[in-house]
């Protein structure tokens, strides 16, 4: 098979160069019309997709809390999120729900999708992704609790594997008052309503 680098060039090559490898690798001709464009155009897309290593969560909601007497539940449900499968480096998408129970402050209702998408455009697996969204709002607000449900479908299991096209996989992570059953009863219903079963 005809590379274009050497082992020991690897740790100097540029991320264009790198895409060009793989594309000789998979047995392309990166000079052909169609792909002569395609390294660069793969390190903007790989860049924009895992632009959240660049950013901060805690900055995210930084100057975004205000001093509110409410303590009762909030809910941002159906924010879309697509991200990366650590594992095979393919697409899974779907839908966020996040709640929290105020403890004295609130968090400005846009950085609460801004949130989800610094986590969700890194390397990912859903489980981490889920536990992080509710831990970062946890630390940031200390609420009396925070529930978080990730709907997802991967295209690893889609497209590769065991090629089943209906799946979707739900995770959760309850912190504080959603660990009580009521709280976490309620948060699941209000999530459904309009939404459908899972």
């Amino acid at each position: 098979m005809q590379t274009l680098l050497e082992p020991q060039s690897l740790a100097s090559a540029s991320m264009q160069e790198l895409m060009r490898e793989i594309l000789v690798r998979l047995g392309e001709d990166p000079e052909r019309d169609g792909l002569l464009c395609t390294p660069e155009r793969m390190e903007r897309s790989m860049l924009y997709l895992t632009k959240g290593y660049q950013e901060n969560p805690e900055e995210t909601l930084l100057g975004a809390m205000f001093d509110v007497a409410y303590d009762e539940m909030v809910i941002v449900k159906d924010i879309e999120m697509f991200s990366l499968c650590e594992h095979h480096l393919l697409p899974f998408f779907g839908k966020v729900h996040v709640a929290y129970i105020p403890q004295g402050k609130v968090i400005g209702l846009s950085k609460i999708p801004r949130l989800v998408d610094v986590f969700a455009r890194r390397l990912q697996v859903q489980e981490r992704l889920t536990t992080q969204i509710a831990e970062a709002i946890e630390s940031a607000i200390k609420p009396q609790g925070v529930g978080v449900v990730v709907e997802a479908r991967h295209l690893c299991m889609m497209m590769r594997g065991v090629e089943k096209q209906h799946s979707s996989t739900i995770t959760s992570s309850m912190l504080g008052a959603f660990r009580k059953k009521e709280t976490r009863d309620e948060f699941l219903a209000l999530i459904r309503a309009r939404h459908g079963a899972f």
